[in-house]
Formats: structure tokens, C-alpha cells, sequence
């Protein structure tokens, strides 16, 4: 992906830094922001990435027709002209270069992409971002941790994808390693390409209840979160004839990936999804017991199958709250 690779540069020679200042473009941010309250972007050679991860990045991302790219520093356009050629999809470059920004608006003109691309001379670190349903970069670790929670701000779902560099201790949902022997970063001919999906905020309790004739079964979820990585319990209570009884208390540990998180309890998945007004629990049929699944009884010396399902049939409504026993919610229709 063609962009400007910024490197904060510290503590640099005075020749060093005169060096870089007559070799590469000024350091500019958009003329509508104040320079002195307004964080930088730093200035670094122009580095092309190959066709090969360009495609990578985008297929990664699976890109289609409804999506918005941002590409943060976008160089020469490469990457929103070919999410326009091959998927259709409308794009935004953002570059500080001048002359690169106006290369890639002529291209779009030759390219008939004026009605899906567009080009901006701005500060990636000041750019709104919340259109993006696909953020693509071509940074370093420095810039992408300066980035990392305006990232994590986006709406859930939001696909970003970084060439080469990573987010720090916000691991990665998928990485690929590609040959690139176009390569002219670095003494290796292979490129990293990273996915990140933006998660959906669940840190918290969850409750819900179904209510029947004769019982009541009162669900909920205690989550700890850090990035897409969930850690805690689920817990699912019956009231029959005024008689309250815990009937499963099942470890989470499992990552959530945009709005959906499973946990696996025995021979079954219980399906979790997120949207604004809660969240849906489901459990997933149990799978077939094989012969790898049947345990020995040390009383009695017989062999049997462990049935660890959950009693639930319908999918079951949760809302925050921390008072799960006196929660109200129906099941999902």
C-alpha cells in the first residue's frame, strides 16, 4: 500500500535532522488545525507497498460494496482505487504530501473513480474516522499506538488492517505472511499483514429471564474485557415452586470477534450476539457424543456419556444490570 511510513526521530544529530529535512517533504498538518495544540504526523520516505498486499490487505478485510475505506496515508491511492476497480466500494485517501494528493486526483479523473474515491491533505492523526468501516495503514509501531484508541472508538465491526506493523498489546484477530520480493523496507522479502476487529464493549453484568407456567429461568452473564479477549461466568438459575437452584455456572474465556463471542461448554456452543438495545443468547444444538467423550465413573466403575447442556430451547433477551434475580425480559420471537 503506498503511504508515508512516520517515524518519530528523537535525540537525531543536528546534521542527521538536516540531512532528513532538504531529503523529504515538510512537515505539515491541515491548515484548519492549530499547529500548536495539534499532535503532528511525522515526516518519513514514501514506501509503496507491492500489488500482492495490497490485495492481501483488502481480501483480509473482506471488503464489498457497502464499505468505507480509509486509507491513512494513501501516497499514490492504490489501495482505494482497487477497493473501487474490484469491489465497488467508496473510499477516502488521507495524505500530507501535496503532490501525492494531487497525482492521485488526476489518476482518479483517467480512472472515472470521481464518484467513489476522494483525496484529502491532512493529519492522519486528526482525521474523523467514524465513516470508516475499513481503516487500511501503512505506519509504524509508534503512529499505530497513537492511533490505537481512536481505533478502538469505531463503531463494532469495523475492520483495521495494518502492513507490517502491530497495535501493541492489542492482538491481532489474524495475521499472513506474504512474499514480497518488491519489498524495499528492510532486508526481508516477506510483508505481515494484521486484522484487527473492532469490538463491541461488554465489560459488565448481563440478565435476563424466561418465564413459563411453572418456572422461571434467570440468565446471566458476568464479563471482564480487555480488547476482544473476554474472561468471567455465565450463570443460569431456575425458580420452581419458589425453590431457587443454580443450575450451571459455566467459565468464559473466549475472544469477541465485532459483535459475536461463543462460549464452548462440553459438547455444545452457546452463540452470544450484541447489537444496541442488549444482548441474544443461544444455544446451539449439542453435538454427537463420540467415543472420546465418555469418562469413567470412579464409584462405580461404569462408563458413561457427560451431557453438559445448558436448559435453554429459545434464545433469551439480556440487559445490563446488576440486579439479574429481578430482571424482566422475554424470550426472542
Amino acid at each position: 500500500m503506498p503511504t508515508e511510513v512516520r517515524f518519530v526521530i528523537l535525540g537525531l544529530a543536528t546534521a542527521t535532522l538536516l540531512l532528513c529535512a532538504a531529503s523529504s517533504p515538510a512537515l505539515t498538518v491541515d491548515q484548519s488545525q492549530s499547529q500548536s495544540n495539534t499532535p503532528r504526523d511525522v515526516d518519513v520516505p514514501f514506501v509503496v507497498s507491492a500489488p500482492s498486499v495490497v490485495r492481501t490487505m483488502l481480501e483480509m478485510a473482506k471488503v464489498q460494496k457497502q464499505d468505507f475505506v480509509i486509507d491513512l496515508g494513501s501516497g499514490d491511492g492504490r489501495i482505494v482505487f482497487h477497493a473501487a476497480q474490484k469491489y465497488g466500494a467508496r473510499g477516502l485517501g488521507v495524505e500530507i504530501d501535496p503532490k501525492l494528493v494531487e497525482t492521485a486526483v488526476e489518476d482518479t479523473q483517467k480512472l472515472k473513480l470521481g464518484g467513489l474515491v476522494n483525496f484529502r491533505v491532512q493529519s492522519l492523526l486528526e482525521t474523523d474516522l467514524s465513516p470508516a468501516t475499513v481503516i487500511t495503514m501503512y505506519l509504524l509501531p509508534d503512529v499505530n499506538l497513537q492511533l490505537r484508541d481512536k481505533l478502538l472508538q469505531l463503531k463494532p465491526g469495523t475492520r483495521v488492517v495494518s502492513h507490517d506493523w502491530e497495535m501493541g498489546d492489542w492482538q491481532a484477530d489474524e495475521m499472513r505472511v506474504i512474499q514480497n520480493p518488491e519489498k524495499s523496507l528492510g532486508l526481508e522479502k516477506t510483508s505481515k499483514v494484521f486484522l484487527w476487529v473492532v469490538p463491541t464493549r461488554l465489560a459488565g453484568r448481563w440478565c435476563g429471564q424466561i418465564h413459563k407456567e411453572n418456572e422461571a429461568i434467570t440468565v446471566n452473564i458476568d464479563i471482564e474485557q480487555r480488547y476482544q479477549e473476554l474472561s468471567g461466568s455465565l450463570s443460569i438459575t431456575t425458580a420452581d415452586a419458589g425453590t431457587k437452584k443454580t443450575v450451571r455456572k459455566i467459565p468464559i474465556r473466549t475472544n469477541l470477534v465485532g459483535n459475536r463471542f461463543v462460549i464452548s461448554h462440553g459438547n455444545q456452543d452457546i452463540v452470544t450476539d450484541a447489537d444496541d438495545a442488549g444482548l441474544t443468547l443461544s444455544a446451539d444444538a449439542p453435538r454427537p457424543v463420540h467415543i472420546a467423550d465418555i469418562g469413567v465413573n470412579p464409584l462405580l466403575g461404569r462408563r458413561f456419556p457427560f451431557f453438559n447442556t445448558v436448559p435453554l430451547a429459545e434464545p433469551v433477551r439480556l440487559t445490563r444490570g446488576s440486579d439479574c434475580m429481578n430482571a424482566r425480559t422475554t424470550p426472542v420471537k
